[in-house]
Protein backbone atom coordinates (compact mmCIF):
# COMPACT_ATOMS: atom_id res chain seq x y z
CA UNK A 1 0.00 0.00 0.00
CA UNK A 2 1.20 3.50 -0.81
CA UNK A 3 -0.07 6.94 1.05
CA UNK A 4 0.73 10.11 -1.19
CA UNK A 5 0.16 13.48 0.06
CA UNK A 6 0.68 16.67 -1.86
CA UNK A 7 -0.12 20.72 -1.33
CA UNK A 8 -3.59 20.05 -3.85
CA UNK A 9 -5.24 16.69 -5.17
CA UNK A 10 -6.98 16.48 -8.18
CA UNK A 11 -9.29 13.69 -8.09
CA UNK A 12 -9.78 14.75 -11.62
CA UNK A 13 -14.26 14.81 -11.48
CA UNK A 14 -14.36 17.10 -8.90
CA UNK A 15 -12.58 20.03 -6.59
CA UNK A 16 -9.42 19.93 -5.47
CA UNK A 17 -8.20 18.73 -1.95
CA UNK A 18 -5.84 20.41 0.21
CA UNK A 19 -3.04 18.80 1.75
CA UNK A 20 -4.73 15.20 1.38
CA UNK A 21 -3.62 12.03 1.18
CA UNK A 22 -4.13 10.10 -1.70
CA UNK A 23 -4.17 6.15 -0.98
CA UNK A 24 -3.57 3.27 -3.23
CA UNK A 25 -2.55 -0.47 -3.45
CA UNK A 26 1.06 -1.51 -4.42
CA UNK A 27 -0.56 -2.05 -7.99
CA UNK A 28 -2.07 1.75 -8.47
CA UNK A 29 -5.62 0.70 -7.68
CA UNK A 30 -7.17 3.63 -5.98
CA UNK A 31 -8.34 2.96 -2.34
CA UNK A 32 -9.81 6.59 -1.21
CA UNK A 33 -8.27 10.16 -0.75
CA UNK A 34 -8.16 11.18 2.66
CA UNK A 35 -9.20 14.83 3.14
CA UNK A 36 -7.48 16.73 6.21
CA UNK A 37 -9.56 19.87 6.10
CA UNK A 38 -6.65 21.59 4.96
CA UNK A 39 -4.39 19.97 7.57
CA UNK A 40 -1.97 18.11 7.35
CA UNK A 41 0.30 15.86 10.02
CA UNK A 42 3.20 13.99 8.90
CA UNK A 43 2.98 9.93 9.70
CA UNK A 44 5.07 6.88 9.16
CA UNK A 45 5.45 5.46 5.58
CA UNK A 46 3.63 8.92 4.01
CA UNK A 47 5.09 10.06 0.85
CA UNK A 48 4.57 13.96 0.77
CA UNK A 49 4.83 16.08 -2.13
CA UNK A 50 4.87 20.18 -3.04
CA UNK A 51 2.85 20.59 -5.72
CA UNK A 52 -0.08 19.15 -7.54
CA UNK A 53 -1.14 15.28 -7.74
CA UNK A 54 -3.73 14.65 -10.85
CA UNK A 55 -4.49 11.29 -12.24
CA UNK A 56 -2.67 9.85 -15.34
CA UNK A 57 -3.19 11.83 -18.70
CA UNK A 58 -4.97 10.72 -21.51
CA UNK A 59 -3.69 11.98 -25.12
CA UNK A 60 -6.83 11.74 -26.95
CA UNK A 61 -5.62 12.32 -30.42
CA UNK A 62 -2.03 11.67 -32.01
CA UNK A 63 -0.73 9.62 -35.15
CA UNK A 64 2.21 7.19 -34.01
CA UNK A 65 3.00 6.22 -36.72
CA UNK A 66 4.11 9.65 -37.32
CA UNK A 67 6.94 10.03 -34.92
CA UNK A 68 9.82 9.92 -37.01
CA UNK A 69 8.66 12.72 -38.70
CA UNK A 70 9.73 15.19 -35.94
CA UNK A 71 11.22 18.48 -36.76
CA UNK A 72 10.75 17.42 -40.31
CA UNK A 73 8.08 19.66 -41.25
CA UNK A 74 8.00 23.47 -41.84
CA UNK A 75 5.95 25.08 -39.44
CA UNK A 76 2.94 27.20 -40.06
CA UNK A 77 2.28 26.72 -43.93
CA UNK A 78 -0.99 26.15 -43.53
CA UNK A 79 -2.94 22.67 -44.19
CA UNK A 80 -2.09 23.23 -47.98
CA UNK A 81 1.41 22.92 -47.03
CA UNK A 82 1.52 20.42 -43.93
CA UNK A 83 -0.23 18.17 -45.94
CA UNK A 84 1.82 18.58 -49.11
CA UNK A 85 4.77 17.77 -46.62
CA UNK A 86 3.47 15.41 -45.14
CA UNK A 87 2.70 13.14 -48.56
CA UNK A 88 6.25 13.34 -49.44
CA UNK A 89 8.04 12.34 -46.00
CA UNK A 90 5.77 9.92 -44.58
CA UNK A 91 6.61 7.04 -46.31
CA UNK A 92 10.29 5.52 -44.77
CA UNK A 93 11.77 2.37 -44.16
CA UNK A 94 9.51 0.74 -41.61
CA UNK A 95 12.24 0.28 -38.83
CA UNK A 96 12.57 3.80 -38.50
CA UNK A 97 9.79 4.19 -38.38
CA UNK A 98 8.91 1.17 -35.98
CA UNK A 99 11.78 2.65 -34.04
CA UNK A 100 10.61 6.44 -33.38
CA UNK A 101 6.67 5.01 -32.64
CA UNK A 102 9.20 2.84 -29.62
CA UNK A 103 10.72 6.01 -28.37
CA UNK A 104 6.81 7.95 -28.54
CA UNK A 105 5.38 5.74 -26.83
CA UNK A 106 8.06 5.51 -23.88
CA UNK A 107 7.95 9.12 -23.90
CA UNK A 108 4.63 10.00 -23.65
CA UNK A 109 4.40 7.22 -20.94
CA UNK A 110 7.08 9.27 -18.95
CA UNK A 111 5.42 12.87 -19.32
CA UNK A 112 2.58 10.89 -17.25
CA UNK A 113 0.11 9.66 -20.69
CA UNK A 114 -1.80 6.89 -19.22
CA UNK A 115 -4.55 6.40 -22.46
CA UNK A 116 -3.63 7.18 -25.96
CA UNK A 117 -6.34 7.88 -28.85
CA UNK A 118 -4.48 6.49 -31.83
CA UNK A 119 -4.96 7.17 -35.67
CA UNK A 120 -3.55 4.72 -37.73
CA UNK A 121 -3.47 3.68 -41.32
CA UNK A 122 -1.38 0.32 -40.97
CA UNK A 123 -0.41 -2.40 -38.52
CA UNK A 124 2.71 -0.92 -37.83
CA UNK A 125 2.07 0.20 -34.39
CA UNK A 126 0.53 -3.23 -33.20
CA UNK A 127 3.77 -4.37 -31.35
CA UNK A 128 4.48 -1.08 -29.68
CA UNK A 129 0.89 -0.83 -28.44
CA UNK A 130 0.85 -4.71 -27.36
CA UNK A 131 4.00 -4.18 -25.00
CA UNK A 132 2.82 -0.45 -23.91
CA UNK A 133 2.46 0.29 -20.03
CA UNK A 134 -0.54 2.82 -21.76
CA UNK A 135 -4.10 2.06 -22.54
CA UNK A 136 -4.63 2.59 -26.31
CA UNK A 137 -7.85 2.77 -28.24
CA UNK A 138 -7.09 2.55 -32.20
CA UNK A 139 -8.87 4.97 -34.86
CA UNK A 140 -8.07 2.47 -38.13
CA UNK A 141 -8.27 5.75 -40.61
CA UNK A 142 -9.67 5.63 -44.00
CA UNK A 143 -9.06 7.94 -47.30
CA UNK A 144 -10.95 8.20 -50.62
CA UNK A 145 -12.50 11.20 -51.75
CA UNK A 146 -13.27 9.78 -54.80
CA UNK A 147 -16.51 7.77 -54.83
CA UNK A 148 -14.34 4.91 -56.54
CA UNK A 149 -12.05 4.56 -54.25
CA UNK A 150 -14.70 3.91 -51.47
CA UNK A 151 -14.62 -0.06 -51.33
CA UNK A 152 -10.83 -0.62 -51.41
CA UNK A 153 -10.69 1.98 -48.79
CA UNK A 154 -12.93 0.10 -46.46
CA UNK A 155 -11.00 -3.11 -47.43
CA UNK A 156 -8.07 -2.08 -46.41
CA UNK A 157 -9.42 -0.41 -43.10
CA UNK A 158 -11.32 -3.66 -42.62
CA UNK A 159 -8.19 -5.50 -42.76
CA UNK A 160 -6.04 -3.33 -40.28
CA UNK A 161 -9.15 -3.42 -37.97
CA UNK A 162 -9.08 -7.80 -37.93
CA UNK A 163 -5.41 -7.52 -37.16
CA UNK A 164 -5.62 -5.16 -34.24
CA UNK A 165 -9.30 -7.14 -32.88
CA UNK A 166 -6.81 -10.12 -33.03
CA UNK A 167 -4.46 -8.93 -30.95
CA UNK A 168 -6.95 -8.15 -28.63
CA UNK A 169 -6.38 -4.06 -29.40
CA UNK A 170 -9.44 -2.15 -28.69
CA UNK A 171 -10.00 -0.24 -32.19
CA UNK A 172 -13.10 1.19 -34.47
CA UNK A 173 -12.88 2.35 -38.36
CA UNK A 174 -13.21 6.19 -38.75
CA UNK A 175 -13.16 8.61 -41.68
CA UNK A 176 -10.06 11.16 -41.91
CA UNK A 177 -11.73 13.80 -42.75
CA UNK A 178 -15.01 15.17 -44.47
CA UNK A 179 -12.91 16.67 -47.62
CA UNK A 180 -11.07 13.20 -47.83
CA UNK A 181 -13.75 10.90 -47.47
CA UNK A 182 -16.44 10.54 -50.40
CA UNK A 183 -20.01 9.83 -49.65
CA UNK A 184 -20.15 5.75 -50.31
CA UNK A 185 -16.91 5.67 -48.04
CA UNK A 186 -18.87 7.87 -45.30
CA UNK A 187 -22.34 5.85 -46.02
CA UNK A 188 -19.77 2.21 -45.19
CA UNK A 189 -18.00 3.53 -42.13
CA UNK A 190 -21.66 4.52 -40.93
CA UNK A 191 -23.13 1.78 -41.21
CA UNK A 192 -19.82 -0.17 -39.85
CA UNK A 193 -20.51 1.92 -36.66
CA UNK A 194 -23.99 1.47 -36.35
CA UNK A 195 -23.44 -1.92 -36.16
CA UNK A 196 -20.35 -2.32 -33.80
CA UNK A 197 -21.03 0.64 -31.95
CA UNK A 198 -17.46 1.47 -32.22
CA UNK A 199 -15.83 5.33 -31.36
CA UNK A 200 -16.09 7.54 -34.26
CA UNK A 201 -12.82 10.16 -34.54
CA UNK A 202 -12.77 12.71 -37.47
CA UNK A 203 -10.70 15.64 -38.01
CA UNK A 204 -12.83 18.49 -38.13
CA UNK A 205 -12.79 22.09 -39.20
CA UNK A 206 -8.89 22.30 -38.19
CA UNK A 207 -8.03 25.13 -41.24
CA UNK A 208 -10.10 27.71 -43.11
CA UNK A 209 -9.08 26.11 -46.19
CA UNK A 210 -12.09 23.05 -45.53
CA UNK A 211 -14.42 25.68 -45.05
CA UNK A 212 -13.98 27.14 -48.50
CA UNK A 213 -13.22 24.06 -49.96
CA UNK A 214 -17.43 23.80 -48.75
CA UNK A 215 -18.54 26.71 -49.50
CA UNK A 216 -17.40 27.04 -53.27
CA UNK A 217 -14.93 24.39 -54.24
CA UNK A 218 -11.37 26.30 -54.04
CA UNK A 219 -8.39 26.59 -52.20
CA UNK A 220 -6.09 24.99 -50.70
CA UNK A 221 -7.94 21.84 -50.10
CA UNK A 222 -8.65 21.45 -53.93
CA UNK A 223 -5.32 22.43 -55.23
CA UNK A 224 -4.13 19.25 -53.01
CA UNK A 225 -6.67 16.84 -54.12
CA UNK A 226 -6.02 18.07 -57.66
CA UNK A 227 -1.61 18.82 -57.58
CA UNK A 228 -0.29 16.59 -55.03
CA UNK A 229 -2.43 14.08 -55.62
CA UNK A 230 -3.15 13.71 -58.97
CA UNK A 231 -7.33 13.62 -57.87
CA UNK A 232 -10.44 14.44 -60.62
CA UNK A 233 -12.54 15.95 -58.63
CA UNK A 234 -15.03 17.55 -61.53
CA UNK A 235 -17.48 15.32 -59.48
CA UNK A 236 -17.56 17.40 -56.29
CA UNK A 237 -20.08 19.70 -55.76
CA UNK A 238 -19.71 21.80 -53.00
CA UNK A 239 -22.84 21.99 -50.60
CA UNK A 240 -22.55 25.68 -49.50
CA UNK A 241 -21.94 25.48 -46.37
CA UNK A 242 -19.46 24.43 -43.80
CA UNK A 243 -17.97 20.19 -43.53
CA UNK A 244 -19.18 19.71 -40.41
CA UNK A 245 -23.32 21.14 -41.01
CA UNK A 246 -22.30 18.79 -44.17
CA UNK A 247 -21.59 15.65 -42.76
CA UNK A 248 -23.11 15.30 -39.30
CA UNK A 249 -26.07 12.71 -41.39
CA UNK A 250 -23.17 10.09 -41.99
CA UNK A 251 -22.51 10.37 -37.92
CA UNK A 252 -24.29 8.08 -36.14
CA UNK A 253 -25.45 9.75 -32.76
CA UNK A 254 -25.61 7.05 -30.95
CA UNK A 255 -21.84 6.27 -31.09
CA UNK A 256 -19.35 8.24 -29.03
CA UNK A 257 -17.80 10.74 -31.16
CA UNK A 258 -14.26 13.00 -31.35
CA UNK A 259 -14.32 16.03 -33.01
CA UNK A 260 -10.67 16.64 -33.66
CA UNK A 261 -8.82 20.21 -33.70
CA UNK A 262 -12.02 22.52 -34.40
CA UNK A 263 -9.89 25.64 -34.87
CA UNK A 264 -11.86 27.11 -37.25
CA UNK A 265 -15.71 25.89 -36.12
CA UNK A 266 -18.26 28.67 -35.22
CA UNK A 267 -21.15 28.92 -33.51
CA UNK A 268 -23.88 28.32 -36.45
CA UNK A 269 -21.69 24.52 -36.44
CA UNK A 270 -22.02 24.09 -32.57
CA UNK A 271 -25.93 24.52 -32.81
CA UNK A 272 -26.24 22.39 -35.79
CA UNK A 273 -24.11 19.64 -33.93
CA UNK A 274 -26.14 20.09 -30.72
CA UNK A 275 -29.64 19.76 -32.87
CA UNK A 276 -28.36 16.46 -34.38
CA UNK A 277 -26.69 14.78 -31.17
CA UNK A 278 -25.98 14.56 -27.37
CA UNK A 279 -23.44 16.57 -25.65
CA UNK A 280 -22.97 13.74 -23.46
CA UNK A 281 -21.38 11.83 -25.95
CA UNK A 282 -19.51 14.36 -28.26
CA UNK A 283 -16.11 15.64 -27.83
CA UNK A 284 -14.28 18.39 -28.60
CA UNK A 285 -10.40 16.98 -29.09
CA UNK A 286 -8.62 20.35 -29.13
CA UNK A 287 -4.84 20.17 -29.81
CA UNK A 288 -3.43 23.74 -29.33
CA UNK A 289 -0.07 23.24 -30.08
CA UNK A 290 -0.59 21.42 -33.10
CA UNK A 291 -3.01 24.22 -34.25
CA UNK A 292 0.10 26.94 -33.73
CA UNK A 293 2.37 24.76 -35.42
CA UNK A 294 -0.13 24.33 -38.93
CA UNK A 295 -2.48 27.14 -38.84
CA UNK A 296 -0.68 29.43 -36.17
CA UNK A 297 -4.05 29.90 -34.50
CA UNK A 298 -6.42 28.15 -31.92
CA UNK A 299 -9.37 26.99 -31.59
CA UNK A 300 -12.74 29.04 -30.18
CA UNK A 301 -12.45 27.68 -26.53
CA UNK A 302 -14.98 30.27 -24.81
CA UNK A 303 -17.51 29.31 -27.52
CA UNK A 304 -17.02 25.57 -26.44
CA UNK A 305 -17.28 26.36 -22.63
CA UNK A 306 -20.52 28.67 -23.22
CA UNK A 307 -21.94 25.45 -25.24
CA UNK A 308 -20.91 23.10 -22.36
CA UNK A 309 -19.54 21.21 -24.67
CA UNK A 310 -16.98 17.93 -23.51
CA UNK A 311 -13.76 19.01 -24.05
CA UNK A 312 -10.87 16.96 -23.89
CA UNK A 313 -7.16 16.84 -25.46
CA UNK A 314 -4.44 15.62 -27.85
CA UNK A 315 -1.27 16.08 -29.24
CA UNK A 316 -1.54 15.28 -32.67
CA UNK A 317 1.72 14.11 -34.29
CA UNK A 318 5.19 14.74 -33.78
CA UNK A 319 5.03 16.24 -37.39
CA UNK A 320 2.95 18.92 -35.81
CA UNK A 321 4.19 19.32 -32.43
CA UNK A 322 7.18 18.94 -30.96
CA UNK A 323 6.45 16.84 -28.06
CA UNK A 324 3.98 14.26 -27.27
CA UNK A 325 2.98 16.03 -23.89
CA UNK A 326 -0.51 17.09 -22.46
CA UNK A 327 1.03 19.07 -19.90
CA UNK A 328 2.34 21.22 -22.94
CA UNK A 329 -0.76 21.73 -24.32
CA UNK A 330 -2.17 22.22 -20.95
CA UNK A 331 0.34 25.68 -21.01
CA UNK A 332 -0.97 26.70 -23.74
CA UNK A 333 -4.62 27.30 -22.98
CA UNK A 334 -3.89 28.48 -19.52
CA UNK A 335 -1.59 30.97 -21.55
CA UNK A 336 -4.14 32.04 -24.00
CA UNK A 337 -7.07 32.02 -21.91
CA UNK A 338 -5.91 33.05 -18.49
CA UNK A 339 -9.53 32.58 -17.16
CA UNK A 340 -9.55 29.01 -17.25
CA UNK A 341 -9.20 27.46 -13.75
CA UNK A 342 -6.94 24.31 -13.37
CA UNK A 343 -9.31 21.87 -11.88
CA UNK A 344 -11.16 22.52 -15.19
CA UNK A 345 -7.73 22.31 -17.40
CA UNK A 346 -7.38 18.65 -15.23
CA UNK A 347 -11.18 17.62 -15.79
CA UNK A 348 -10.27 17.81 -19.87
CA UNK A 349 -7.17 16.16 -19.24
CA UNK A 350 -8.12 13.46 -17.47
CA UNK A 351 -11.46 12.09 -16.80
CA UNK A 352 -13.15 13.75 -20.21
CA UNK A 353 -10.61 12.13 -22.10
CA UNK A 354 -11.26 8.83 -20.65
CA UNK A 355 -14.87 8.85 -21.11
CA UNK A 356 -14.44 9.92 -24.86
CA UNK A 357 -12.09 6.51 -25.05
CA UNK A 358 -14.75 4.82 -23.25
CA UNK A 359 -12.35 4.10 -20.51
CA UNK A 360 -13.67 5.96 -18.14
CA UNK A 361 -14.66 2.64 -15.32
CA UNK A 362 -10.61 2.05 -15.31
CA UNK A 363 -8.76 5.66 -15.74
CA UNK A 364 -9.67 9.25 -16.02
CA UNK A 365 -10.31 9.90 -12.09
CA UNK A 366 -9.35 9.27 -8.13
CA UNK A 367 -12.26 7.34 -7.78
CA UNK A 368 -12.17 3.94 -5.75
CA UNK A 369 -10.82 0.80 -7.79
CA UNK A 370 -9.98 2.39 -10.99
CA UNK A 371 -6.15 2.54 -11.74
CA UNK A 372 -5.72 5.85 -13.53
CA UNK A 373 -1.71 6.19 -12.61
CA UNK A 374 -0.93 9.47 -10.45
CA UNK A 375 1.03 12.67 -11.68
CA UNK A 376 2.81 14.98 -9.75
CA UNK A 377 2.30 18.60 -11.38
CA UNK A 378 5.28 21.07 -9.86
CA UNK A 379 6.54 24.55 -11.05
CA UNK A 380 2.63 26.03 -10.50
CA UNK A 381 1.27 29.18 -9.01
CA UNK A 382 0.10 27.20 -5.93
CA UNK A 383 -1.50 30.65 -4.18
CA UNK A 384 -3.71 31.30 -7.61
CA UNK A 385 -3.76 27.45 -8.62
CA UNK A 386 -2.59 28.13 -12.30
CA UNK A 387 -0.05 26.46 -14.57
CA UNK A 388 2.74 28.65 -15.15
CA UNK A 389 5.68 27.84 -17.80
CA UNK A 390 7.71 26.15 -15.14
CA UNK A 391 5.37 23.68 -14.61
CA UNK A 392 6.82 19.85 -14.81
CA UNK A 393 5.38 16.99 -14.54
CA UNK A 394 6.50 13.51 -12.44
CA UNK A 395 5.05 10.13 -12.98
CA UNK A 396 4.65 8.94 -9.58
CA UNK A 397 2.62 5.84 -10.32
Amino acid sequence: MRKIAATYIFPGNRAPVKNGILVCDNDGTIIEIIENGGDFHEEAGLEYYSGALVPGFVNAHCHLELSHLKNQVEEKTGIGGFIGQINKLRNVAEEEMLKAAQVADKLMWTVGISAVGDISNTVLSIPVKQKSSIHYYTFVETFGFHPSRAERAFELATTVKKSLDDSELLASIVPHSPYSVSEPLFRRIEKEASKSGGILSIHNQESKGETQFYIDGTGPIAEHLQNNLGLDISHWSPPGKSSLESILEYLPPENLLLLVHNTFTRENDVEALLKKRSSENTFMVLCPNSNLYIENALPPIQLFRKKGLNICLGTDSLASNHVLSILQEMITIQQHFTEITLQELVKWACVNGAKALGLDNEIGSFDKGKKPGANLLTGLDLKELKLTEKARVKRLI
